[in-house]
């Protein structure tokens, strides 16, 4: 038995650089207690084979850290899956063992629910005939979905027939993380009532909803969406679809809607279709948003005395696109105003096709509206501008003097900012991604990644067609296939050994892997400490890898040429301790960037005449050369 025993140990020392120790496993860089043939002990074995630095160990826990948590066995089991194509099979299992970022599957359900609920700090649930048929009485939702990380609620068939009932959702989903909420069938038919959305997804880093067949049919039941979405980032927005159809006096509104949102996009199809008297009132909605979207198709189609109102519509916006498409086509005796609309920060785009064609006793006024509008086969009559193609508030590019909210301060700055003692203004480099891992090479190496394999992606995830994670995945792909801008080197990487084959191919092995300790000091004046530039503040050669919203971990590392790498002690305003340890990045040349960069707004200047620095923020990470 002595001599398979050393074989065994030669063996195991050879492969893993490992060895027995009181009949226990140790080396090779992981503890006795851990399996050397897990994906994090693996990574280890790698690290130290392909990086040839003293410095770079002290470092590499960072990048161990978010190795897939997946043991052996399960690691063997789900690449065997992978391979035979059937991991959507048990991927509810794969996503939480494998610490991924997946929406759990919500079915319908045939559960009763008459009586009047109230839910309080609650999270993730499929709301399935609630409230249907009843006869006064209210729902309500309070502090639902709250500080979540993935929210999914669903909500089928909802106060349907109700007479008389009221619903109240009140700081729903907010600053959660990605939400995704669904509501078909909400309020249809129902007669009087009040549905109320009050500080709904506010905050949200990628916020979704959807309302399908909401108050059709409805009679006399008011909604009201107040303060929806506020401060709310790029979330696929919301979707209105067949709202408040066939509805007879049914009054809605939109109030501070979207307001200081950043890329929300909101889509309004069959809004108030073949609607009696009814009443929409948007007011304050998209003001001080980054590009906001909005899409209107069929919006007030053939309704009768219909009233809609756009008051303060994107007023000091970015930018932002809007659309109306056949918008109050074929409707009788209807009224529609829009005052202060478009009075974007920088010009945005409107177009409006079919609007109002075919309708009777219609009254469409305009005042004080954008410039940059495209009206196509409208009506001629009924339609009036005011103080029209008035010129909008715009930003003085270059100037550095008139800056819109959205370029944070401190997000870019110059070099010579960091010298000690300097007092920075510090952007938010808190890690707003769900947190996930990557996935071993075993396993990613068997997944699709690639615009032609979208739909086999989506299946393996449970991606369905116009959802959320749809969006997110080819989003993520197509940017990974994304030719490179002059000068630069890019891969997409959802494993640790890809990430560090990469930087090693354009550094080479000799590296350190660098990150920003904590967050402390995000959003808030700081003092620069003691700095010290990488290679001697010499301009060289470096790679930066940015997270990407994926099911699994993934990061875009790439390298441009021309920079400096700074690592500099960051310290508190008052007391002057140390409470972060930032990474800081310069590029030199930003001849090749766009004119519009965020960057020469805040800066006030134009490509190719300063360079622009940032920090690397919170779970980003810098390759250098090592000193």
């Amino acid at each position: 038995m002595l001599k398979p025993l050393l074989l065994l140990q030669s063996f195991l020392f050879c492969l893993f650089n490992v060895v027995f120790v009181g009949g226990r496993l140790i080396g090779g860089g992981f503890s006795a207690e851990e399996n050397p043939f897990t994906p994090k002990a693996s990574l280890v074995r790698y690290w130290n084979k392909e990086i040839r630095s003293d410095k770079s160990s002290l470092r590499s826990e960072f990048l161990i850290s978010k190795a897939s948590p997946l043991n052996a066995v399960d690691s063997a089991t789900f690449a065997k899956l992978a391979a035979q194509n059937s991991l959507l099979t048990r991927l509810p299992d794969f996503c939480s063992a494998a610490n991924l970022f997946c929406f759990p599957d919500l079915s319908p359900s045939l559960e009763q629910h008459n009586s009047d609920v109230k839910f309080s700090v609650y999270d993730q649930k499929n709301f399935t005939n609630y409230g249907n048929a009843a006869a006064g009485g209210a729902d309500s939702f309070k502090t639902y979905s709250k500080d979540g990380n993935v929210v999914t609620d669903s909500f089928r068939r909802y106060s349907r027939n109700a007479a008389g009932h009221d619903d109240k959702f009140t700081v729903y989903g907010d600053s959660s993380n990605v939400v995704e909420e669904g509501f078909n069938s909400y309020g249809t038919f129902g007669t009087g009532g009040t549905g109320e959305f009050t500080n709904y997804q506010n905050g949200v880093n990628n916020p979704t909803s959807r309302f399908t067949a909401y108050s059709d049919g409805g009679n006399g039941k008011s909604q009201s969406f107040k303060t929806y979405t506020h401060e709310a980032n790029a979330g696929n927005g919301q979707s209105f679809t067949s709202y408040g159809k066939n509805g007879n006096g049914v009054p809605n509104e939109f109030a501070s809607y979207g307001v200081s949102a950043n890329v929300i996009g909101s889509g309004f199809s069959n809004y108030g279709e073949k609607g009696n008297a009814a009443n929409d009132s948007f007011t304050s909605y998209g003001d001080d948003g980054n590009v906001p979207q909005n899409n209107f198709k069929n919006y007030g189609a053939s309704g009768n005395a219909a009233s809609d109102t756009f008051a303060s519509y994107r007023d000091k916006a970015n930018v932002g696109d809007d659309s109306f498409s056949s918008y109050a086509k074929e409707s009788n005796a209807g009224t529609v105003k829009f005052n202060n609309y478009g009075q974007s920060f920088n010009p945005g785009s409107e177009t409006f096709t079919g609007y109002g064609k075919g309708a009777e006793g219609h009254k469409i006024s305009f005042k004080t509206y954008t410039p940059n509008s495209t009206f196509k086969d409208y009506a001629k009559n009924g339609v009036g501008f005011a103080k029209y193609n008035v010129s909008s508030t715009s930003a003085t590019l270059g100037d550095g003097k008139t800056v819109n909210k959205w370029i944070e301060p401190g997000k870019f700055f110059r070099e010579s900012s960091l010298k000690e003692g300097t007092v920075i203004p510090m952007p938010d480099i808190k890690d707003k991604m769900p947190e996930r891992s990557f996935l071993p090479r075993s396993i990613i190496s068997k997944l699709p990644f690639s615009t032609s394999k979208l739909a086999e992606i989506n299946r393996i995830f449970h991606a369905g067609e116009n959802s959320t994670m749809e969006k997110i995945i080819s989003d993520a792909v197509t940017e990974c296939e994304r030719s490179p801008s002059v000068g630069e080197t890019k891969r997409c990487v959802g494993s640790a050994e890809d990430m560090i084959d990469f930087a090693t191919s354009v550094l080479g092995r000799s590296v350190v892997l660098r990150t920003t300790e904590n967050v402390a000091g995000s959003k808030q004046k700081v003092v620069i400490g003691k700095v010290n530039g990488i290679n001697g503040g010499r301009v060289t050669k470096a790679v930066s890898c940015h997270q990407s919203l994926y099911p699994y971990l993934m990061y875009y590392c790439h390298s441009v040429p021309k920079v400096r790498v700074y690592e500099a002690d960051l310290l508190d305003l008052k007391s002057k301790t140390k409470i972060n340890h930032g990474i800081a990045i310069c590029h030199m040349d930003t001849s090749s960037w766009g004119p519009k960069h965020g960057a020469f707004l805040s800066l006030g200047s134009k490509p190719g005449l300063i360079e622009v620095c940032h920090w690397i923020f919170e779970n980003d990470m810098n390759w250098a050369i090592a000193d």
